[in-house]
């Protein structure tokens, strides 16, 4: 439990980081988003990683249950 909320609290400080150095680096370009941009900008950053780990815990889930394990026709005789 406790390394779980640890784990977390570096995600969430990784992305955090990330985005500070975007901002920074997008202000130093003269480039200026409005809040419908930082919202997308946001909202694109959290899918991404919703979505990475979902494909995540299905591929752990798939190794633990089994369903990668190769079934051949010289295995089953035994």
């Amino acid at each position: 439990m406790k390394m779980t909320v640890i784990m977390i609290a570096l995600a969430i400080s990784g992305l955090t980081l990330t985005f500070w150095g975007v901002s920074s680096m997008w202000a130093q370009m003269g480039v200026n988003m409005t809040l419908h941009g930082w919202i997308a900008y946001g909202l694109g950053a959290g899918v991404s990683v919703l979505l990475a780990g979902g494909l995540f815990y299905l591929t752990f889930k798939s190794a633990r249950e089994g369903y990668d394990d190769i079934d051949r026709p010289e295995d089953l005789n035994d």
